[in-house]
């Protein structure tokens, strides 16, 4: 049974993925996204069969091995439309910077409003980055990597839901905008979204999911402990 525990997890975990994201291409409906019923239905599970989460890990940690790969294909889509995002260089520099900005600060903000410890910050800073960067930039802070995960799914979800809301009620156009906001706000999610608008929107999704981890990564270390020191 010990063996069978972690075979069994990594079936089931593919499996309810493909359900779910086979329901979504179907009906297209927020609740159906794969990024909200994996979670949840393989949370039932562990707790109705009371395995605990180790013993799912052990099965399941090649799934998370492969965030990494599955980010450096997100390359693919920005050299097919390399030209475009050359002519919108500067917006989109000078977008994901203040976006990066905003994000973090948004992050104090949450922390403040609901009453988190400070200690909390480490876990909440790196949410509006890709899982496996957030995860690499809360070991550096201090932070628990796992916590963060859940942060960073959180944000995604959010930004699916959110995101297209705010485009419609901004009266968004053009393609580079919406891909923006998609990939700077909810990273993954937003950009597997944005591709739901448009190749353009989806690339520039891209690009800006990258860029704003390329930002987190390199700042975050440098300047987290600064701005510990000042909030305490």
């Amino acid at each position: 049974m010990t063996i069978l525990i972690p075979i069994l997890s990594l079936i089931v975990t593919v499996g309810v993925y493909l359900l779910s994201k086979k329901m979504y291409r179907r009906w297209k409906w927020f609740v159906f996204s794969p990024l909200l019923v994996s979670p949840v239905v393989l949370i039932g599970c562990l707790l109705a069969t009371r395995t605990s989460y180790d013993a799912y890990a052990s099965g399941t940690h090649v799934l998370l091995d492969l965030l990494k790969p599955a980010t450096v294909a997100f390359a693919i889509p920005i050299y097919k439309h390399l030209p475009l995002l050359r002519k919108h260089a500067a917006e989109l520099i000078v977008s994901v910077m203040l976006g990066s900005l905003l994000a973090f600060a948004s992050s104090i903000l949450i922390a403040r409003l609901f009453g988190l410890e400070l200690s909390m910050l480490a876990n909440l800073a790196p949410r509006s980055v890709t899982t496996p960067i957030a995860m690499a930039i809360t070991e550096k802070i201090g932070g628990i990597a796992s916590l963060t995960a859940a942060c960073v799914i959180v944000t995604a979800i959010l930004g699916m839901f959110l995101g297209p809301l705010l485009i419609r009620l901004l009266s968004i156009q053009t393609p580079i905008a919406k891909g923006v906001m998609l990939g700077m706000g909810a990273h993954g999610g937003g950009t597997s979204k944005a591709f739901e608008f448009g190749p353009v929107e989806g690339t520039v999704s891209c690009l800006s999911m990258i860029a704003a981890a390329v930002v987190s990564l390199a700042f975050a270390p440098l300047t987290f402990p600064l701005l510990m020191n000042v909030l305490r």
